[in-house]
C-alpha cells in the first residue's frame, strides 16, 4: 500500500539523490572547463547547443539561457542535424554537444561531421571514454553514479547535472562580460524586470489625460476636472507652472470643515509645492517617491512643462512591484 510518508519519502530521496549528484560536479571542474569557457567568450559565431533525447530537451534550455544572458546561441537537434539542419552550423560557431552515453548513433555520425567543417566541439558527457568525448576538444564531465529513477533508468540526474553544467558555464561568461540586470532587462523587455528597468514616466503617460485647474477656479469646476479625468486629482496651473495639487480627499475634508464652499477657489484648497517627478525619470523610483512619501500620486514635469499626473494605480497595473 502506498501512504503519504512512502511518497514524501520517495521525494525527499529523489531530491537528496539529485542534489548529491550536482554537489560531486566540483570534482569534475578542471582545465577544459576553463577553455571551453573562454573559446566562446572569444568566439566571433555564435553558439550551437545539440543533443538528443532528453539531452535535447535541456539543449533547449541551455539556449533560452544563453541567449536571455548576451551569449547568441541556437539549438541544433542532433537528429535532425544529419538530416540537413547542420545546414545552420557556421565556420565561426562553437558547438556544444550534450550526451550522457556519448555512444548513440546519431552523435556518432555528427562528430565527424563537425570536425570536417572545423569547429570547436565542447562535449558535455557522462562517459569520458566515449566516441564524443574522445572526439571533442573539451570535454566536460557530468557522470552520475546512478539515476534517481528506482530502476536507474528514466534520465534525472544525469540531466541535471548536465543542466547545472550549462547554467555554470552561463554565469561564467555573464560575470566575464560584467553582463548587469539593465542588461538581462533589454532582453526581458516584457517582463516585470524588464518594466522596471527600462519604463519611464514618459512612456506611462501616452494615453493619459491631464486635469489642471486655474487658481482661481471654482470648487465646482475642481470638483468637475477630477471627476472627469477620473485620476483623483487635479494640477493647479497659474502661468504654465504647477502651483498645487488638489486631491479628492482635499475635496472631502474641505466639505467636512464647512457647510458653504461658494466663496472659495482652487487656490484656497490646494497643497502647495507637491510632490514631483521628471518625465524621464525611471517608473519604478517615481514608486519609490511615493512609497517615501505615502502618496499616491505625483506631477509630471518635462523641462518645467506640466506633462501630467503619474498615479499608484498604474504602476500596479503594470506589475511592476
Amino acid at each position: 500500500m502506498i501512504t503519504k510518508e512512502n511518497i514524501l519519502a520517495s521525494a525527499k530521496k529523489t531530491i537528496l539523490s539529485e542534489s548529491e549528484a550536482i554537489a560531486k560536479l566540483t570534482d569534475f571542474l578542471d582545465e577544459n572547463f576553463i577553455e571551453a569557457t573562454q573559446n566562446i567568450f572569444h568566439s566571433k559565431g555564435r553558439l550551437v547547443v545539440t543533443g538528443i533525447g532528453k539531452s535535447a530537451i535541456i539543449a533547449q534550455k541551455m539556449v533560452a539561457t544563453f541567449n536571455s544572458t548576451g551569449t547568441p546561441a541556437l539549438f541544433l537537434h542532433a537528429a535532425e542535424a544529419i538530416h540537413g539542419d547542420l545546414g545552420m552550423v557556421q565556420k565561426e560557431d562553437i558547438i556544444i554537444c550534450i550526451s550522457k552515453s556519448g555512444n548513440s548513433p546519431e552523435i556518432k555520425v555528427l562528430v565527424p561531421l563537425l570536425k570536417r567543417f572545423g569547429n570547436t566541439l565542447i562535449a558535455i558527457t557522462g562517459n569520458m571514454t566515449s566516441f564524443l568525448a574522445k572526439g571533442s576538444d573539451f570535454v566536460l564531465n557530468t557522470t552520475v553514479e546512478a539515476e534517481a529513477c528506482p530502476n536507474n533508468l528514466a534520465p534525472t540526474n544525469s540531466t541535471t547535472a548536465q543542466l547545472v553544467m550549462g547554467d555554470a558555464i552561463a554565469v561564467c561568461l555573464m560575470e566575464m562580460r560584467n553582463f548587469k540586470a539593465e542588461d538581462f532587462a533589454i532582453y526581458h523587455p516584457g517582463g516585470a524586470l524588464g518594466k522596471k528597468l527600462l519604463l519611464r514616466v514618459k512612456d506611462m503617460l501616452e494615453n493619459s489625460l491631464k486635469p489642471m485647474v486655474a487658481p482661481d477656479a471654482s470648487i465646482k469646476k475642481v470638483i468637475f476636472e477630477i471627476s472627469e479625468k477620473r485620476l483623483g486629482v487635479t494640477a493647479v496651473v497659474e502661468d504654465n507652472k504647477v502651483i498645487g495639487i488638489i486631491t479628492d480627499g482635499d475635496i472631502r475634508r474641505m466639505l467636512n470643515d464647512r457647510d458653504t464652499f461658494t466663496d472659495l477657489t482652487a487656490k484656497d484648497i490646494m497643497t502647495k509645492n507637491p510632490k514631483m517627478t521628471s518625465a524621464d525619470a525611471m517608473v519604478v523610483d517615481a514608486f519609490n517617491t511615493m512609497e517615501d512619501f505615502s502618496i499616491t500620486q505625483l506631477v509630471v514635469l518635462d523641462n518645467m512643462e506640466y506633462k501630467g499626473i503619474l498615479h499608484l494605480h498604474d504602476i500596479l497595473k503594470e506589475g511592476i512591484v
